[in-house]
């Protein structure tokens, strides 16, 4: 009898852990930016999304297009230590400043020895934002790590309810730390911007003087790491300079016009800290990206 009643209390102790854990309320609210990658016309809700904490389904409080709701902050980083060519890419870079919508606020921003020289702080101008931009000034490698110049800029980015984005246009040469496949500059502007909710698209440049080596490789799959482990995308045609960059801005604004702000109750934890995000839609031919990890807050 008393296997029997250490049994029931067991399986009676799981059942309650199983409704608290399916439990809509029993959650801390969590909310992160995604976007539709395919079938823009596609319509999010939360009855055709999935979204996983650590492998687990949790359940979604709000799902809304970002476009419609609070605005968006877009950071136009670029590397100063570029090839004076990049002047024949000014005009795309302008007219992609110049077709965002009235609730994006720009801000021009060039990368040197670390850090972000600020061309133009965030502007509902879009006409100043434009007018900001120049041909870069810096010798090859000027930019030092790009990687340490986004995490400074995401320090000083002020909270907002706005979504934040950073278009990173570089060679994702890290001059400071050298070749991979391990970069501690790389891993903490991931971080950095994991837990501020910030999305990187990144747009591979050659810099100036730069040929194929181990630290154009590996410049490569930086940009390609942080961008998808920021719910953002990658844009690059090989190691030569692209004929004109406005085919990638064009995607770009496509991302930004297919985002929505997602809310779901994340797993309570007892420790903050980013945790592994999985999104997904049940819509056919609809494909979400998101960040690879959230940030968690601890549970009260």
């Amino acid at each position: 009898m008393k296997r029997i009643g250490v049994a029931m209390a067991l399986a009676l102790a799981a059942t309650a852990l199983y409704a608290r854990d399916n439990n809509p309320d029993a959650g801390v609210p969590v909310s992160v930016v995604v976007t539709v990658k395919q079938s823009a016309n596609a319509q999010l809700t939360p009855d055709n999304t999935l979204v996983s904490q650590d492998k687990e389904r949790r359940p979604i409080t709000s799902l809304e297009p970002l476009r419609s709701s609070n605005g968006m902050q877009v950071w136009v980083l670029i590397d100063d230590g570029l090839g004076k060519d990049f002047g024949n890419q000014l005009s795309d870079v302008r007219r992609f400043i110049l077709s965002q919508p009235a609730n994006v606020q720009i801000g021009v921003g060039y990368i040197r020895n670390g850090f972000v020289s600020d061309a133009q702080p965030l502007t509902a101008d879009h006409d100043l934002a434009a007018k900001a931009l120049r041909l870069p000034t810096g010798p090859p490698g000027i930019a030092a790590s790009p990687y340490s110049a986004l995490t400074e800029l995401i320090h000083k980015w002020p909270t907002s309810r706005a979504a934040r984005e950073v278009v990173l246009i570089s060679s994702g040469i890290d001059p400071d730390f050298g070749a991979g496949p391990q970069n501690p500059y790389l891993e903490h502007a991931i971080d950095t911007a994991e837990r501020g909710d910030v999305v990187v698209y990144a747009i591979y440049y050659p810099g100036a003087g730069a040929g194929r080596g181990r630290l154009t490789f590996w410049g490569e799959n930086y940009l390609a790491q942080i961008s998808q482990d920021t719910g953002g995308e990658l844009y690059w045609i090989g190691p030569q300079q692209p004929v004109s960059l406005a085919p990638f801005l064009d995607q770009v604004t496509a991302r930004l016009n297919g985002q929505y702000l997602l809310t779901f109750l994340a797993r309570p934890v007892s420790k903050a800290g980013l945790r592994a995000l999985s999104v997904k839609s049940e819509l056919p031919h609809v494909k979400i990206t998101a960040p690879s990890q959230v940030y968690v807050p601890a549970s009260q």
